[in-house]
């Protein structure tokens, strides 16, 4: 048995914004991908994939059959040939490998489960993200469900809120262009549920929860806007703005080593960074108007790049 790819996905903007009703974007990622299979061979690494799907579907067991039901005769089969997550998605790196995980299972085994082929509503893609939130909660403890959504879909998502989320279409890559967007790695790992419980214990304070309100999901839709409309000089005027709130107000979720590094693409305007989902390591987003450029200043670190303007 060899299941379908499920990709990585990287979400352009919204990292904590969503949670406050911010717009967000979020883009399937094909450069990192995963894929549910039974192993010719045993191996360390397939056995502990195997280890985490067997406390995974426990898990599953435990959901209310209303909000969705499993093929357990199938899983159970699959799961005696020692079943595991062949994927390439680095975990702790904010790029969705629970996400496509829990997508594939979804694929595999979800009695009645709505398809990628249908006419995809409002109301049933709110149904799939309830779908996913409880599912992927195994992992994180709690999930927005967008991760296991895009890496499902395989397209890209525009959230105008928690309640409203539609499939989009986003701006041809332009891969003569100088600018892009690209992903910097920290080198550390990063935990997601450790960075949620901080940014929730900020919220308390007033002043925190003034900024999110006021700055942060205001610049945060502005990005949005400004990149599906193509707007590119606008779009970097408001990432800066971004980058330098996220630096501001959002420390403790960058690695400490790259603090001054966060601040020279500010002051020298040759690259501006944020954070790729929940931050504390993993890999950290970054937006140039010249790669060439951005590249030199960043040598000695790993880019990769997600998309060309």
């Amino acid at each position: 048995m060899k299941g379908p790819l499920f990709y990585a996905k990287i979400l352009l903007f919204g990292e904590y914004g969503i949670i406050k009703d911010s717009k967000g974007l979020s883009i399937p990622y094909n450069f990192f991908r995963g894929a549910l299979k039974i192993p010719q061979s045993e191996t360390e690494i397939t056995k502990k994939s195997h280890s985490k799907l067997l406390s995974f579907a426990d898990y599953l067991r435990t959901i209310d059959s209303k909000i969705v039901s499993f093929d357990w005769t199938s899983i159970e089969k699959d799961l005696s040939k020692k079943l595991f997550f062949d994927s390439s998605i680095p975990q702790g790196y904010g790029v969705g490998s629970s996400g496509a995980l829990v997508a594939a299972f979804y694929d595999r085994y979800a009695a009645d489960k709505i398809t990628v082929l249908e006419n995809l509503t409002t109301e049933k893609l709110q149904k799939l993200k309830v779908v996913f939130s409880t599912m992927e909660s195994f992992f994180h403890g709690k999930s927005s469900g967008l991760d296991p959504l895009n890496s499902y879909l395989s397209l890209p998502l525009l959230i105008h809120s928690s309640e409203k989320i539609e499939t989009t279409g986003i701006p041809s890559q332009n891969l003569e262009g100088k600018g892009a967007v690209f992903l910097l790695d920290s080198g550390v790992l990063g935990e997601t549920a450790p960075m949620v419980s901080l940014f929730f214990e900020n919220m308390k304070d007033e002043g925190f929860s003034k900024m999110m309100r006021d700055q942060f999901t205001t610049t945060t839709d502005k990005c949005v806007e400004d990149f599906l409309n193509g707007n590119i000089k606008s779009l970097f005027k408001n990432i800066k703005s971004l980058s330098s709130l996220v630096l501001n107000n959002f420390k403790p979720m960058i690695p400490n080593h790259f603090h001054e590094l966060w601040k020279r693409g500010i002051d020298s305007n040759a690259y501006f960074l944020k954070l790729c989902g929940s931050g504390g390591g993993g890999y950290m987003l970054g937006f140039t108007e010249d790669f060439a450029a951005a590249s030199k200043e960043l040598e000695g670190h790993r880019l990769e790049v997600v998309y060309h303007f």
